[in-house]
């Protein structure tokens, strides 16, 4: 089915109602045996409309990732305040040139089989841009397809947008080697001197800004007071980056932030559009922000299968654990019937995960339990389809990318 995200916003919020919302979705997918995933297309709709006024002005280019169904991907980009794609591998961007004409792979790629497929497609090298941070990853693509061999490839910087803190050191993610403007034109000047690649973009991606919540219950006061630093910090030296690698090409775009940093990110006039994908469909990671409050889009539901307590009720599957550090953040979240929780020992397991809690003891085998995943696209990949909701209604499903034969990463 195709995704409808156009139609007139919603005039209430039902997820605000958890007995009405969950169990609508329950009546809903009551005669689909699970587990089962779903797509609230209200939720879907508000996330998507609620990112773009986040965003002031500034264009969100969609993180696939995050996403993994080519319908919803399609369905945002419908939307006014969305443009392109931001793939995280080369076959995954060779896949959906197909049909879209501005992709940007966030990551370095070996692949050299779709290098190959890539200088092997003019349309193809039109569309795609490959992140690069290093020029031996040019070395690598010119190993597969000489230059004059294949058309111009277009590429893109991945500088490093963490902060070194004086006196505390590395504060944010490990991405980029090139961090300071000079390190980023050295590169840029060695991009632009060799034959067969184009420097069209920039990317830097704040990730102790956008991906870490500071309304968490722990450590909010520092966290906010590193953010403060580090935004400042970013804002003086993504600026100077800017201006020195335009000296050197005409940048098309340069792209920054994520779901939770789009205010920040789109106030710094250095950037040209903004990234984010798992504002739509809305992991609990993301409940840990002052600055906004997402709707649960996706969601999902596994079956009771034993009772080996009274206030324990065992569930089929659900260790479908998201990326980062194996801590409790990353697990699956019960979240209806409330009140239920996983065990310290066991968490959420690969065949049965046992929860906990006063809920448990008038769960009986068969009824259901509602998860919320993390972060956003580990859900895909464990599910062939979602099935999209609206109120108490099953109105289609769509493939995830799994679903349609896909498996990127």
């Amino acid at each position: 089915m195709s995704l409808d995200l156009l139609s007139s916003p919603i005039a209430t919020e039902p997820w605000k109602n958890p007995a009405s919302f969950w169990g609508g979705l329950t009546h809903a997918v009551r005669d689909i045996s699970g587990p089962v995933a779903t797509l609230s297309l209200p939720a879907l709709r508000y996330n998507a409309l609620d990112m773009v006024v986040r965003a002031g002005g500034v264009p969100i280019r969609v993180a696939s990732k995050s996403v993994r169904v080519r319908e919803a991907i399609d369905a945002t980009l419908a939307m006014a305040g969305y443009q392109g794609i931001l793939a995280f591998t080369l076959p995954e961007a060779l896949w959906l040139a197909e049909t879209h004409d501005d992709i940007v792979v966030g990551y370095p790629t070996a692949d050299r089989a779709a290098i190959a497929a890539l200088a092997a497609n003019e349309r193809a090298a039109r569309r795609i841009t490959l992140m690069v941070d290093d020029l031996a990853q040019l070395d690598l693509v010119d190993a597969v397809a000489a230059p004059g061999a294949r058309p111009e490839i277009r590429v893109a910087i991945d500088a490093d947008a963490s902060w070194r803190a004086p006196g505390l050191g590395h504060i944010g993610v490990f991405r980029s080697p090139v961090h300071e403007p000079g390190e980023v034109a050295a590169l840029g000047r060695g991009i632009a001197a060799r034959p067969g690649f184009r420097l069209v973009g920039l990317m830097m991606y704040e990730a102790q800004i956008a991906g870490q919540g500071d309304d968490t219950g722990s450590g909010d006061g520092m966290i906010r007071w590193m953010q403060r630093r580090s935004s400042r910090e970013l804002l003086e030296r993504r600026s100077e980056i800017v201006a020195a690698l335009r000296d050197i090409a005409p940048l098309e775009f340069v792209n920054g932030g994520g779901t939770g940093s789009l205010e920040f990110t789109a106030s710094d006039q250095s950037v040209t559009e903004l990234t984010a994908g798992s504002g739509l469909l809305a992991g609990h990671l993301f409940d840990g922000y002052r600055s906004f409050d997402l709707a649960p889009a996706a969601a999902f539901a596994l079956e009771v299968v034993r009772k080996p307590a009274p206030d324990v009720a065992t569930v089929l599957g659900g260790g479908w654990i998201a990326s980062g550090p194996p801590v409790a953040s990353r697990q699956p979240l019960p979240v209806w019937p409330e009140g239920l929780r996983t065990m310290p020992r066991e968490g959420a397991g690969e065949v049965q995960t046992p929860l906990k809690g006063e809920a448990a003891r008038d769960l009986r085998v068969g009824d259901r339990v509602w998860f919320r995943h993390s972060k956003s696209g580990e859900l895909a990949e464990r599910v062939d389809r979602y099935h999209v909701v609206d109120g108490e209604q099953l109105v289609g499903e769509v493939p995830t990318y799994r679903g349609k034969g896909k498996a990127f990463l």
